[in-house]
């Protein structure tokens, strides 16, 4: 150690005496004597002139050793029982740390210790991310995709029907003989479910399943009759309206006016379901009567074109109050249990509503004839398309968002248009434009989700607030610039408040 005590009384020339080590511990390392901690007090430290407590502190605060701070050497770290951060194990900790074999732990304000983040953290919240942006991004496409099958769907079904009446005309059995196709709803959905699941499920069983949407017991021949008469004869009145509609007006006027049943749904939602009240919509449905009424003034009050208007019309009726009813008594149903239920009117249809056709042929309001004159090709091809709508339209509900398939259904009207336009020569007057395109209009303000005045709000808050930040940073900038100037011509600018 580095002592004073050599120096002689008389006038002679100081000299340096260097003592021996009485102890060798360096700080962080372990004692050599079996790891004993405790420190004689021959070996405390000396406390000389300058403060220095002896040669080892001077080293160690030369040097830097390891993080050094005075006050904190061998000798004090050893009377403390090595629980300071040159302990033992932290100088281990330190050489493995070096080597690579620890992780780095950092000490917090408050003495917790935090590890830093590994790669493969970051690898796993990026591939997350990842993931997440491609399952929206082929959501999206699939929605995509989703309306122009629904769209193209029902614009092949509505001018199938023109085809078909040019030869047959009996809508009600052309009504009827679609809607016993509902009947594969569920083997199709059982197809689907079994090939992307791979659950073994015999047809019995996920039929049992599904029936639990009548109740716990399943169904029984009371709630079949119960649940199925009111919503099947719904279906079939909707679908008997729109075919008589296409009768009497053109493709393009029946499919504009079967859009006001959104607004229908939305009058009787709010009445009797007691949904949210909604200005816009309010508005929207103002607007879908407003269209109702121009299209029917077209051609006079008279006539089949108001005929044709009133059927219209009514089937969008009896389809809103269809959607109304199924949201109240069946709005929690999945996927597996709408098609089960769908299937189950078709089945109810088959059973019994097939002597109303009997009843038509009978008394001669709608003429067979003979089943070989028939347009067998268009009658299939008309149900194959309608069940295809049905099928598009409940499954795309629940993979995409239901805002598509609503889109979809309204892009049948100008589809229908550009179809009457180039085959059929239709020329539409102003009024019928004007008509058809302020029901579209409220069609999309229908669309509208329930919150979507304050998120508009929100938007053009945050684009104020990214205005006003980027012209603060110009502002900046700009006196900036000018203070460089100024001293560079030796002035001094004193910006105005």
């Amino acid at each position: 150690m580095l002592s004073t005590e050599g120096v002689l009384e008389s006038g002679d020339q100081p000299c340096i005496q260097l003592e021996p080590l009485k102890s060798t511990h360096l700080p962080g390392k372990a004692t050599p004597t079996g790891g004993s901690r405790a420190v004689s007090v021959e070996n405390s430290p000396k406390v000389t002139a300058n403060g220095v407590h002896d040669i080892e502190d001077r080293i160690l605060r030369i040097t830097g050793y390891y993080g050094y701070n005075p006050g904190y050497s061998s000798h004090r770290n050893a009377s403390e029982g090595d629980c300071g951060p040159h302990s033992e194990m932290g100088f281990e900790g330190q050489t493995q740390r070096d080597m690579g074999m620890w992780p780095d732990v950092t000490h917090g304000e408050d003495g917790s210790e935090s590890r830093p983040e590994t790669p493969g953290s970051d690898t796993s919240i990026e591939s997350q991310s990842y993931q997440t942006c491609g399952n929206t991004v082929l959501k999206v496409l699939g929605g995509l995709l989703m309306v122009l099958c629904v769209s193209s769907s029902w614009v092949g079904t509505t001018q199938v029907v023109k085809l078909t009446f040019q030869s047959f005309s009996c809508p009600f059995f052309i009504s009827w003989f679609s809607s016993n196709w509902n009947i594969f709803f569920f083997p199709i959905y059982y197809s689907g479910h079994v090939f992307t699941t791979g659950e073994k499920q015999t047809p019995i069983q996920k039929f049992r399943e599904c029936s639990k949407l009548f109740g716990e017991d399943g169904m029984t021949l009371k709630l079949f009759v119960k649940r199925t008469a009111p919503f099947s004869i719904l279906w079939t009145l909707t679908n008997y309206l729109y075919l008589l509609a296409l009768k009497k007006l053109t493709a393009t006027d029946v499919s504009a006016l079967y859009c006001c049943h959104k607004a229908f749904v939305f009058l009787l939602s709010w009445i009797v379901l007691k949904d949210r009240f909604m200005g816009v919509r309010i508005v929207a449905a103002i607007m879908a009567i407003t269209g109702i009424v121009m299209m029917a003034y077209a051609d006079g009050f008279h006539g089949d074109s108001f005929v044709g208007v009133a059927l219209a019309v009514g089937s969008a009726s009896t389809s809103a109050l269809y959607k109304v009813l199924f949201k109240m008594f069946l709005g929690s149903a999945n996927l597996g249990e709408v098609a089960h239920f769908i299937s189950t009117m078709g089945f109810f249809n088959l059973i019994f509503i097939s002597c109303v056709p009997l009843i038509l042929y009978f008394t001669r309001v709608e003429h067979l004839g003979s089943l070989s004159s028939l347009p067998w090709g268009y009658l299939f091809g008309l149900a194959g398309l309608w069940l295809v709508f049905n099928i598009l339209v409940h499954v795309g509900v629940v993979l995409t968002y239901p805002i598509l398939i609503s889109i979809g259904t309204l892009l049948s009207v100008p589809g229908n248009a550009a179809v009457d336009v180039l085959k059929h020569e239709v020329i539409f007057s102003v009024v019928r434009l004007a008509a058809t395109c302020i029901i579209c209009l409220g069609f999309l303000l229908l669309l509208l989700p329930e919150e979507w005045d304050s998120v508009t709000l929100r938007f053009f808050a945050n684009i104020a607030d990214k205005k006003s930040e980027e012209h603060g940073e110009e502002l900046t900038e700009s006196s900036g610039q000018t203070r460089s100037r100024s001293r560079a011509n030796g002035t001094v600018s004193i910006p105005l408040a």
